[in-house]
Order: structure tokens, then sequence, then C-alpha cells
């Protein structure tokens, strides 16, 4: 760096490199190395690096056996571990910092700290839309090929096809824009949070893990995954979240009937047999009456037996309870619009198949009384009669033609033949076309009645999944904030999965009770930041219906070990693969891809000021009933693990913990941390994933986070009492400078407390002083006028506190 006048030149002199562990094993407190241009070639000077003795080392140790242990281990983390392929598919853009902190018993631990950013932010929205696009098409295909309806279910079906092509367009052009980003980002900052375009993109999702390495145990990870709180912040919360606007259009909702996906999905295959099967049934028949005129009856019985084998191919087709119970709903249904007096009747309610008449139409008379459960019985049992009834009047006819008819005169023997066989040949035509009539009026029945049915369960499956949902603003929020949702956890599930390969505890029980992922929120109950509580809630009780798989990689590379998506929404699988070489040393049953279930559960806990508003004059009761909720949903888990795993390492301290969460969560206690506390402790010990938001994964996380970390030194790896409030302003600095705390920075020394930005002021110039940091004058608590206009009440009230207070003063 050269000075010229008033300016300051910075030029380039080159590079040097040198090991840390040649560092620490030196003999001399520092090494001399040799800076070289970018070639290499050319030395331009030297550079000395010392090390900094710690204070209370001792200097009569031998320099080769100063901190070996925790070089190698330093050394194989990060080269062996880091670079592994598994996790450079899954982490980008890391940035460290190490530690040596002291513990209790004075010696020395080694912090390495880790903040990463991840491909999963970009890669599973993208894989989400994709599925989602493809699902629509496949819906709107499926309810195009459903033939002619009735005007009321024809108005439905439109309705899905248009909720399906408007939802389908807004994916297709999202998903362009997020291939375009994602070729030079894999970050969406909270400065984006609002784009329309990155809806799917959670906000600033990280890997946080702290690796601990101490005389007592080398290679301890711990990590938390930080994101901004699953919220669509593009469609804002003007009108509350999803639970309060799911609420509302589920009140306003016409009824429906839901049917599963299986069921479904068996609906459209007795479609498609019925359609296979009728016309070779009819074809078979047809058959019949034209070998009936050869008089053969070898051919005869080889055209029945093929008309018997697919009559009972038919028959089994129909005699599903699936058909019975959509007959019955599809009655009840019609019959609750004609009671609320909607206008809608049961013939416009009716199906029509090439002017075949339908279910309802066949008896007017019976249209208001009740659905006799018996007739799909008898429809299907009348095919199978039909077909009895040909085979034995065919038994009749070939016993008839084996009794030789008497003749008295041989004359007349030639023309009584010629005779004989025409009228035998027109008689067995006539003896048997009366029952084939009968066996096609009964298959026509048969058909009217399974397909009108099994049209109603497809159609009601297509209207649940669509216009049932809302709006198709309403559903895309819904699904942007899964697809933020999703994008978290299933990088945590990914990198807890890398961590624990070689732990047979923990894989048997991901095959055996699922993972557990919790879900801690920093969000208050004021304001906005209610609708995003009640976005989150949404999203996370949707990750309920995601499962996990764990398949075997193609390559070692990083693209072919990101994972994949498949299936339909509520019923999706996340296929995480290994590589070759790691797929082959998993249990049994992780290698035969069983499915792995996925318990999420989410508390809240509001700390910051806004909170202290929503407590004196708002309503907290939505995180109490998100926190309530959570709990039970834990402690069924937890009894699950204990049932199935009871001698699961650390299961004997989860029931004392949950008392106490139990406890802390029925406490109606301002800012109640400790249920967090507690609930990330049943999560670490039933091996699960951390994940921690506020609304941008900044401030309020990170706070968290470090404080975290800092517990977990002291509790588990006995960090001296002196040196807690060190490590976390190292760890808070840490973040400083990283740029994920702005405004909420409390130096060593002060007590941590949640407070506004610019409370305390930071001069990014003076880290190493602290006296920067001058705690403002006692507020008083009197509330600006605008928190107060909530109400005319609150204002009235606040007019009178005045009052009271100015006369007292005065006096």
């Amino acid at each position: 760096m050269t000075q010229v006048g008033t300016k300051t030149q910075r030029s380039f002199l080159g590079i040097a490199s040198f090991s840390i562990r040649d560092l620490l094993r030196s003999k001399e407190p520092q090494i001399s190395l040799s800076l070289r241009t970018m070639d290499g070639v050319s030395e331009v000077g030297e550079v000395t690096v010392s090390r900094l003795q710690m204070e209370g080392e001792r200097e009569d140790k031998p320099p080769e056996h100063k901190g070996p242990s925790l070089c190698d281990s330093l050394h194989g983390s990060i080269h062996d571990r880091e670079n592994s392929p598994m996790m450079r598919a899954v982490l980008c853009s890391p940035v460290c910092k190490l530690y040596r902190f002291q513990t209790e018993d004075q010696r020395w631990m080694l912090v390495r700290e880790q903040m990463a950013e991840t491909p999963l932010s970009f890669c599973l929205p993208k894989l989400l839309l994709d599925t989602l696009i493809h699902n629509h098409m496949t819906r709107v295909q499926e309810v195009r090929e459903l033939g002619e309806l009735s005007p009321h279910w024809e108005g439905l079906r439109r309705d899905v096809i248009s909720h399906c092509n408007q939802l389908i367009g807004c994916y297709q052009e999202t998903l362009t824009e997020l291939n375009r980003d994602s070729v030079s980002s894999c970050f969406k900052s909270s400065s984006s949070k609002s784009d329309r375009h990155l809806q799917f993109v959670p906000t600033n999702l990280h890997s946080q893990r702290m690796e601990v390495t101490s005389p007592d145990s080398t290679g301890v990870w711990y990590q938390v995954i930080t994101v901004g709180a699953p919220a669509d912040h593009h469609q804002a919360f003007k009108h509350g979240g999803l639970k309060r606007l799911l609420s509302k259009h589920t009140s306003h909702s016409h009824s429906t009937v839901s049917y599963s996906l299986e069921e479904i999905s068996r609906a459209r295959e007795l479609l498609a047999s019925v359609d296979q099967l009728q016309p070779l049934l009819f074809g078979s028949a047809e058959e019949l009456l034209a070998v009936s005129l050869e008089l053969s009856w070898s051919r005869l019985q080889d055209v029945l037996d093929s008309l018997a084998q697919q009559t009972e191919q038919f028959v089994h087709a129909l005699k599903d309870e699936l058909v019975r119970s959509a007959l019955l709903a599809s009655h009840n249904l019609c019959h609750s619009y004609v009671t609320a007096g909607n206008g809608i009747l049961h013939d416009q309610l009716s199906f029509n198949y090439e002017g075949w008449p339908s279910p309802w139409q066949q008896e007017a008379g019976r249209r208001n009384t009740e659905y006799d459960e018996e007739e799909w019985d008898r429809a299907w049992a009348n095919v199978a009669m039909s077909l009895n009834c040909i085979i034995a009047m065919a038994d009749r006819l070939r016993d008839r033609e084996e009794c030789p008819q008497e003749v008295t005169s041989s004359e007349q023997q030639g023309d009584t033949n010629s005779h004989h066989t025409a009228s035998s040949s027109s008689s067995w035509q006539e003896e048997l076309l009366p029952l084939v009539v009968t066996l096609r009026d009964c298959v026509r029945e048969a058909v009217g009645k399974s397909r009108a049915a099994m049209t109603f369960v497809v159609l009601q499956g297509a209207i649940s999944a669509t216009v049932a949902q809302g709006p198709a603003a309403l559903t895309q929020r819904r699904h942007a904030v899964f697809s933020q949702a999703l994008s978290a956890v299933v990088c945590g599930f990914v990198l807890k999965l890398y961590e624990g390969l070689e732990d047979p505890g923990f894989l048997q029980q991901l095959h055996t009770v699922g993972v557990l992922a919790q879900f801690e929120s920093l969000l208050s109950t004021y304001g906005d930041e209610v609708g995003m509580l009640e976005d989150m809630e949404v999203g996370v009780s949707d990750l309920s219906g995601v499962v996990l798989t764990i398949t075997e990689a193609k390559t070692s590379e990083p693209d072919d070990l990101l994972p994949t998506l498949r299936g339909a929404w509520g019923s999706l699988v996340v296929e995480v693969p290994l590589p070759p070489e790691t797929f082959v040393s998993l249990p049994r049953e992780l290698k035969e891809r069983c499915l792995l279930r996925l318990h999420p559960v989410l508390f809240n806990i509001g700390i910051n000021q806004q909170q202290s508003l929503a407590e004196r004059f708002g309503d907290s009761s939505l995180q109490e009933r998100v926190n309530q909720q959570s709990c039970d949903l834990l402690k069924a888990y937890c009894s699950t693990v204990r049932d199935r795993l009871p001698n699961m390492a650390g299961i004997q301290s989860v029931p004392d913990l949950l008392l106490s969460l139990d406890r802390s969560v029925a406490t109606r206690k301002r800012k109640n941390v400790e249920v967090l506390w507690i609930a990330a402790s049943v999560c670490r010990r039933l091996n699960g994933i951390r994940l921690t938001s506020c609304k941008s994964a900044k401030d309020r996380t990170a706070m968290s986070v470090t404080l975290e970390q800092c517990v977990l030194l002291r509790d588990q790896h006995t960090l001296s009492r002196p040196h807690f409030s060190r490590a976390l302003d190292c760890m808070r600095r840490s973040r400083l400078s990283w740029g994920q705390i702005v405004g909420c920075y409390a130096p060593s020394g002060f007590t941590v407390s949640w407070m506004e930005p610019g409370e305390r002021t930071l001069d990014p110039h003076s880290l190493q002083s602290p006296q920067v940091f001058a705690p403002k004058a006692p507020r008083r608590h009197l509330y600006p006028v605008a928190f107060l206009l909530v109400s005319s009440h609150l204002l009235v009230l606040w007019l009178i506190l005045s009052l009271v207070i100015l006369l007292g003063r005065y006096q």
C-alpha cells in the first residue's frame, strides 16, 4: 500500500500459504514465509506469522506435543468430511471461524463454527413446482376424459380445469424464473422476500454447524438450520395468514366427499377395465349368435367359454366396495342439495353416457326415497345370472342334438336331413337370442351404474384437490409456504443423515419411528407477524404428509446426490440418494427403500417488543394454541419411541423433560423462553432436526443460535464460566461480520436482552471497545399514541391515565 499525496493506492504483492499444524508444532513462536507472485516464479518478499500463546499454556511442553490431537482432528474434519461429495452436494459458500476456549479443568477445547448456504434453496422449490405442474396437467386430462356430464357437474368440471390452468401458467412462469436465477445464485436474501418469482424459495436458509474437539471427545457436531419464517411475503398479511384464510374459506365452501389418492386411482382403473371389458363381452355375445347357425357344438363351446371368462372378469371388477360406497355418497350428496333448497335437482346431478339412463333417472318416482343399497348387488348379480341362463340353454341344445330322431323310411331321410339342418340352426339362434339380449341389457345397466359411481369419485377427488381448497391465490400461497418449509427440513434431514451414517441406533430409529423435525419460531403475535405465524403453522403441519426414502445414487458426483421429489400433493416422497459405497453399508430396511415418516412440531415464543405489546394490549392465544398442539404431538412421538425403541440412548430422561415442557406450556408467562429450551433438549435427545427462525432469520435467530451453542459448550463440554461470556461475544461478533446480525448485538458485559434496532449503537470500526455501547437512560413506559390507536377504548384509557399523572404531578 503506497500513499501518493492524499490518495492511498493498494497493489497486490504476492501470496503465501502455511499449515496450522506446522505453526502449532513449530519450535519457534513464529514462522517466516516467502511471498511469491501468483505464478509462483518470483519471490517478492517475506511475511512472518506468529503463534498466539494462550494464557495458561505450559512452556515446558515439547512443541511436537502441543495440540496434536486438535490439529489432526481439525485437518481430518475439514479435508475429509467437508470435502466429501455428499457435503459438497448440499452445502455451498461456507464461512468458518475457529476458537479455543478453556474448560473448567484448565484444558482447552477447539470449536469450529461454520455457516453455509445450500443449493436446496432453489433445488427443492423447482422440483416441487415441476411436480405440481405435472399433477395439475394430469388432473385436467383426467376430468376431460370423463365424457359427457350433467349441466351441474359440467360446470364443476370447467371450474376444476380453470383452477388448474391458472396455477399451471403461474407455476411455469415461476419455474422459468427460478431456473434462470439458480444459475448464478443459491440463496435468497431477506431483501428479496417479497419478490413474486422467489415466492417458493426460503429466505436466508443456512446451515449453522459447530464442531467441538476436546481432550475427552473428538469431532462432536451440533447443527441448527436457520431460515426465515415460511410465509408468503408477496401476498402479504393484510387479511391474515393461511390459518385464518383457510378457516374463512372452509366456513363458506360447499360440501364435498373426500376420497384418498388410492381410491381415486382405483376408480380410474375400474373405469379403464369397464371400457376394455364391455366391447369384448358384447363381441363374444355376437359371435355366439353367429356360431349357433353353424350347428358346431365344439365351436359353440369355445365361444361360450370365452364369454364366460370375460363375464367373470367383468363381474369381479364390479364387485368393488368403492362402487357401492360411491353410489350411496352420490345419492346422499344429491339429497343434501335438494334439502338445502339450492335448486339443484337429482336429474341435474345425473350422468349421461351415450344415451344410457343414469341410476337416478331409472326410477324418477323414487328420487326422494331412501337409497336401496342392494340395488347395486342386484345389478352385477344379474349379469352373472344371465350368463348362467345362456350356459344352461346351450347344454339343453346339446342334449337335444345328441338324441337321434327316428325316421320311418330311408327314401325320406335325405329330404328330412336337409330340412332338419335348417330348422335346427334357426332353432339354436332363436333359443339363444333373447338370453343374449338380456345379458347385454344387464351389462349396460351395470356399466352405467359403475361409470356413474367412478366418475363421481374422480370428479370429487379433483374438486377436493382444487376448487374445494379455495381460490387459486390461496392454493398458491399454501404451496409457496410449504415449499419454504420443505426446503429447510430436507436440508436438515440430509445433514442429519450424513452425520448419523455410522450410528446404528439412529439408522434403526429412522426406519422404525421416523424422524422428528422441531421448528423453533421467535415471531411475535402482533401486527404482520401474526400472519407469518399463521402461514408457518399450516406449512409445518403440511409437512406431516411428506415421507422420505433413501436411494442409491448412480455416481458420487454432487449433481447425482441432490434429493428428488415424486408423488402428489398430500403424499409427496423425497428421495435422498447416497453414494453407492455408502448405500451398501445401510441396514436392509433402508436399502429396500422403506418410507421414513416425518414428524414436524412447531414451538413459538415471541421475544421482541412487539410481543410485549401483544401481551399487554393484544392476544397471544395463537401462540398458546400452537405450543399446546405441538406439545401433544411431541408427547405422542416420544411415546412411540419408548414403546418401539425402549433401549434407545437418552430416552430415559425424556419423560421428565416432557413433564417440564407441559408445565411450561400451560404456564401463562410472558416471553417464556423455557418452552423453547426444553423442546430443543427433547429434540436433541431424540436425534431430531432443529430449525430456528424469525421474520428474516437474522437478529433474533442469530442471538438464539449463539446462546444455544454456548449453553451446549457449557453443559456438554464443561466450558468454564469466565469463558462463557467471552465465547458468546466471539460467536456474536462472527455473526456480525457474516452479516447475519444487523441491529441486535449485545457485547460481553451486558445482559442479553431483546431490543429494537438502534437501542444500542455499535461502532463497526471499534469492535474491541466495549465503551462504544452506551446504554440509554431508562425509558418511561408511555408508548406512542400510534400504538394506542388500536381501538377507541385504549385511546380513552390513555387519555384518562395521562390526566391522572398530570394532576398528581401538579398537586
